[in-house]
């Protein structure tokens, strides 16, 4: 529950302290973010700074001057292309409305509590977490502190009233699949991301969705997870094309993937699309730029990032929303790395 207006007016760095059991001066290291506090103290502290709504307060004991409304943008990993084109969509919604956005990466903590009391104390006016896994304890903390929350294309399944923005992986799926049979191909191998990732997953039902309406048997051998990494999908694709009867073509749940499936074909001296077909989900930056230009299934992840924005703008403003699952609609990208069966 959100502190009460007259908890944040009666608030002080004393009564903060002495609900902690520390001094002052430690109470003031805390909040000026200061690093000589021990980690165990900081998580108490900041714990009770949102619990009692402390604000900060200016010369003569007058309140602070309030800091500009900032959301904090936080990735998984920075080295994800797609993340380039999420942010972009964030921080041109969100400076339509004068919002600020930081942004950051989730830090390499398995319950994630300290980082979400981090967030809480902090002061952002909201949270907007991409793909990454949502953890209960976390999921308290922020909820507890009233902090607007929405995901972009989570890994696990969210909780019910969390909001997330995604794509549609299940018909993007459809459609790779469907694409590679019109051209008349029939033994399609298939490289998923994560196993555990609910965008993989749904990617690959798709995949299988197709086969099945187009009256075709799947083959367990043809599936091979890539981990949404170039080189465990080189890997993966060598396996398939080292099967008895390999595939003529590969569809890969990632650009990245992808272009590890045709590094692949390489190395056993395969042309793309000539000798192996092969198509992506995602059309990354670079797509349109490699060797062959990669068919794809494209993903908006601009207006991911956009969608999210305005979904956080509700939840701060007590809105409610029009959904908590939102899916906007992906589609497929025909470049050059597909081609008709070879008879």
């Amino acid at each position: 529950m959100p502190p009460r207006a007259d908890q944040q007016r009666r608030a002080t760095l004393t009564s903060v302290a002495q609900a902690a059991g520390v001094s002052v001066p430690t109470v003031s290291k805390v909040v000026n973010g200061r690093v000589d506090v021990a980690p165990e103290t900081r998580e108490r502290v900041e714990r009770l700074l949102v619990e009692h709504g402390y604000v900060a307060r200016g010369p003569g004991g007058r309140q602070a001057v309030p800091q500009p409304r900032v959301l904090d943008l936080t990735f998984d990993e920075l080295r994800n292309p797609n993340n380039l084109e999420i942010a972009r969509g964030v921080t041109e919604e969100a400076q339509l409305t004068g919002i600020d956005v930081v942004v950051s990466t989730v830090p390499d903590d398995p319950l994630g509590a300290h980082w979400a009391r981090r967030v809480v104390a902090s002061g952002r006016h909201g949270l907007v977490l991409v793909t990454s896994q949502l953890s209960a304890q976390q999921q308290r903390h922020l909820t507890r502190a009233a902090m607007p929350l929405v995901l972009i294309d989570p890994v696990n399944v969210p909780a019910d009233l969390v909001p997330s923005i995604g794509a549609t992986n299940f018909s993007g799926g459809m459609a790779a699949t469907e694409h590679l049979l019109s051209l008349g191909h029939r033994r399609i191998g298939m490289i998923g991301g994560r196993p555990d990732a609910v965008c993989s997953q749904a990617r690959v039902a798709g995949h299988f969705s197709a086969l099945a309406t187009a009256g075709i048997e799947a083959d367990p051998a043809l599936l091979r997870h890539g981990f949404f990494r170039f080189e465990p999908a080189v890997r993966a694709a060598l396996e398939l094309l080292d099967l008895p009867e390999p595939p003529t073509a590969v569809f890969a749940a990632s650009d990245g993937q992808a272009l590890g499936v045709v590094e692949a074909a390489r190395t056993r001296g395969l042309r793309v699309p000539e000798d192996l077909s092969v198509i992506g989900f995602d059309d990354a930056l670079a797509s349109q730029y490699t060797s062959p230009p990669l068919t794809t299934i494209r993903q908006p992840f601009a207006d991911m990032g956009r969608a999210a924005v305005r979904s956080l703008l509700r939840l701060a403003a007590h809105q409610p929303l029009d959904s908590h699952r939102v899916e906007l609609a992906t589609s497929l990208v025909v470049r050059e790395s597909t081609a008709p069966l070879r008879e």
